[in-house]
C-alpha cells in the first residue's frame, strides 16, 4: 500500500492553507520589492543603489561568461553524442570490460592517425580525425562509468519497453503525425515501443475520432501497441495536462498488469505531442537506464530545441525559444541543478510509486520531479541525455497573435513557481531530507524565478535611475559622474554572451526550407538586436505576471494550451 502523499495546492485544512499562502506570497513580494525598490531607493539612498548597480553589473558579467562557456561545452558534448551509435552500445555493453578494451584500442588507433596529420593544421582531414577521436574518447568515458557499477544489476536492452505518452487537447494531425513518424524513424526497434495517445473528452468528438482513426490506421501496426485513452475531467480535477497524463498512466498500469510486463522494465516518456526525437534518443536513453543500478531514482531529460518550425515563426519568438534551449544546455552540464522540463522520461515504476501527477497543478513537467524527490527523501536526480528533441516554437495565424501566444506560453512556464509553496510544505513534513538540501533547493528555485522576473528590468533601468532621481547632492559626486560609464563598460563586456548566442544559434539551426532564400540567414543573425525588447516584455513580464497572480491568489483555473500552426 502506497502511503506517500504530496501537498495539495487547494487544501482546505486551515493549518496547511496558512503554510500554503505563506510560501505562495514570498516570490511575488520579493519581485515587487525589487521592482519598486529600484525607484524608491534610487531616490532615498542613491549612493547605496549605485554601489549595488556596480556589484550587480560585475555579477552579470560573470554570469554571462559562465553561461557562454557552458553553452559551448554543452554544444560540443551534444555533437559528440550525436555521432555515437547508441544502439550498438546497448548491444555491446552487456560485456562492459570487453567493450571498454575494444573502444580503448579504437582510441589509440585514432590518436596515432591524428599524430600522422599533426602538420596539416587546418585541413579537413585533421578536423575529421580530431572529431572522431573526441567521439571515441567520449564513448570510452561513458563505458568507464559503467565499469564502476554492479554488473549484476544491469538489464539487457531487449528486456526494456518504451511507452511514449502523447497528451493532446486540440492539436491537429499535422502537428502529431511528425512526432510519431520520428519514433518510426528511430534507430531503435519499433516493436519495443508502445504509443499511449492521451486524448481529451472535451475536444470536439468528430475531430478527435478522425484524428485517432487516421493515426491508428497509419501507425497502429508499426509498434508493439497503440493505446488510445479518452480523459474526462472528474470531480476534484482541473482542465490540466497533468490530469490527462494521470488518467492515461493509470490506464497503462492496467494494460501492463494484463500483459504481465514488470513496471521497472518500462520507461515512460511523457512528451509534448509535437516532440520529434533525435534518431538516437531512445537508444541513448536505454543505455542510461539499463546500466544504472538505481534507475528508479532518476529522471531522464533530453535537450529541448524548438526547431520544428523555427524558420517560420517571427524573430521575437525565435529569440525567446533559442534562449530557452541555451539555458537547458547549460543546465545539462550541471545535473544537480536540473529539473524535468517539457518532454522527459522516467521509470514507470517511479510514476506509480509517487502516485502519478497531481490533477490540479499547472506545471506537470516539474512537479513530477519534486514529487519523486520527496518520495525518495532527496535521493533523486535528473540524468541528462545529451541529444536534442525538437518541438514547435509558438506560431499563430497572425504576427501579433504569435507574440501574444508567446507571452501566454512564457507566463505558463513561469507559473512553475507554484512548486515553491508545494515543495516548502513537502519539506516541512519530511524529516529525512537534510535542512541543507532543503534550503539549497528552495533558494535555487526562488533565486531563479526572481532573476527571471527582475534582471531584465534591473539592467535596463537601474544604471540610470540614481542619476535621474537621486537628487542634486548625489549628482555632484564622482560616483554619479562615473556610474553611467562603468555600467556601459561592464554591459559592453557582457555582450560576449550575445555574440556567442548569435553564432551558436546559427550552428544549431535545422536545414533551411527550400521556400526561404539564403537571405533568411541575415534575418536570423540580425534578430539578436531585438534582445533589449524581448528580454523585459516577453521574458520578465510573464514571470512578474505569474508571481503576482499567485501572490494575490488569482490562480489559473486550467492549463493554457499553446495554439500550434504549421505553414504548408
Amino acid at each position: 500500500m502506497n502511503n506517500f502523499h504530496y501537498p495539495d495546492p487547494r487544501t482546505t485544512d486551515p493549518r496547511e492553507r496558512r503554510w500554503q499562502r505563506f510560501f505562495e506570497v514570498i516570490p511575488g513580494i520579493i519581485a515587487w520589492f525589487t521592482l519598486l525598490g529600484m525607484f524608491i531607493f534610487s531616490f532615498l539612498v542613491p549612493l547605496w543603489v549605485a554601489v549595488f548597480i556596480i556589484a550587480f553589473d560585475i555579477y552579470w558579467l560573470y554570469r554571462t561568461i559562465y553561461i557562454s562557456a557552458y553553452s559551448i561545452v554543452a554544444f560540443r558534448k551534444m555533437k559528440r553524442h550525436e555521432r555515437i551509435n547508441w544502439f550498438e552500445v546497448c548491444q555491446k555493453i552487456i560485456e562492459p570490460e570487453k567493450y571498454w578494451k575494444e573502444v580503448s584500442e579504437e582510441a589509440q588507433n585514432a590518436k596515432r592517425a591524428c599524430r600522422k596529420k599533426r602538420w596539416k593544421l587546418f585541413s579537413e582531414e585533421k578536423r575529421m580525425c580530431k572529431k572522431k577521436l573526441g567521439t571515441i574518447l567520449e564513448l570510452r568515458k561513458e563505458i568507464g562509468e559503467v565499469l564502476k557499477r554492479d554488473p549484476k544489476k544491469m538489464f539487457r536492452w531487449e528486456e526494456v519497453y518504451h511507452v511514449v505518452m502523447l497528451p493532446t487537447a486540440n492539436e491537429g494531425v499535422e502537428i502529431i503525425e511528425p512526432a510519431i513518424q520520428a519514433l518510426v524513424d528511430s534507430d531503435y526497434p519499433n516493436d519495443k515501443f508502445i504509443v499511449l495517445f492521451a486524448t481529451e473528452e472535451r475536444e470536439d468528438r468528430e475531430k478527435r475520432e478522425n484524428k485517432v482513426n487516421y493515426l491508428k490506421n497509419k501507425f497502429g501496426k508499426t509498434f508493439l501497441d497503440f493505446i488510445v485513452t479518452v480523459h474526462r475531467v472528474a470531480p476534484g480535477e482541473m482542465k490540466m495536462k497533468s490530469s490527462n497524463t494521470t488518467f492515461a498512466a493509470k490506464e497503462l498500469k492496467k494494460y501492463l498488469e494484463e500483459k504481465n510486463i514488470p513496471f521497472e522494465k518500462v520507461i515512460l516518456s511523457n512528451f509534448d505531442c509535437d516532440t520529434c526525437v533525435h534518431p538516437q534518443y531512445f537508444a541513448a536513453l536505454t543505455f542510461r537506464y539499463i546500466t544504472e543500478p538505481k534507475r528508479l531514482n532518476f529522471a531522464y531529460q533530453p535537450l529541448p530545441m524548438y526547431h520544428n518550425n523555427i524558420w517560420d515563426t517571427n524573430a521575437f519568438v525565435r529569440i525567446i525559444v533559442t534562449g530557452s534551449s541555451f539555458w537547458h544546455m547549460v543546465e545539462a552540464m550541471r545535473p544537480e541543478h536540473m529539473v524535468t522540463f517539457s518532454s522527459h522520461s522516467e521509470a514507470f515504476q517511479t510514476i506509480v510509486n509517487v502516485d502519478y501527477w497531481p490533477v490540479n497543478v499547472i506545471s506537470e513537467d516539474s512537479v513530477i520531479f519534486w514529487k519523486a524527490y520527496t518520495y525518495f527523501n532527496g535521493d533523486y536526480e535528473v540524468k541528462p541525455i545529451y541529444l536534442p528533441v525538437s518541438l514547435d516554437a509558438v506560431l499563430a495565424s497572425t504576427y501579433w497573435q504569435t507574440i501574444v501566444n508567446q507571452y501566454n506560453q512564457k507566463r505558463r512556464w513561469a507559473y512553475g513557481i507554484e512548486n515553491f509553496a508545494l515543495l516548502g510544505r513537502a519539506f516541512l513534513g519530511n524529516k529525512k531530507i537534510g535542512w541543507g538540501k532543503k534550503i539549497r533547493h528552495l533558494f535555487i528555485m526562488l533565486e531563479g524565478h526572481w532573476s527571471w522576473a527582475t534582471n531584465s528590468f534591473i539592467i535596463a533601468l537601474l544604471g540610470w535611475l540614481p542619476v535621474i532621481i537621486g537628487g542634486h547632492e548625489f549628482n555632484q559626486s564622482v560616483l554619479a559622474h562615473n556610474l553611467p560609464y562603468l555600467t556601459r563598460y561592464l554591459m559592453n563586456a557582457a555582450l560576449i554572451g550575445l555574440i556567442v548566442s548569435m553564432f551558436l544559434s546559427l550552428m544549431l539551426l535545422p536545414p533551411r526550407p527550400a521556400r526561404y532564400s539564403r537571405k533568411k540567414y541575415i534575418y536570423m543573425f540580425l534578430q539578436w538586436f531585438l534582445v533589449p525588447i524581448t528580454a523585459p516584455f516577453l521574458g520578465a513580464m510573464p514571470a512578474v505576471d505569474s508571481q503576482t497572480r499567485i501572490l494575490l491568489g488569482k490562480y489559473f483555473g486550467e492549463f493554457w494550451v499553446t495554439e500550434k500552426v504549421r505553414k504548408k
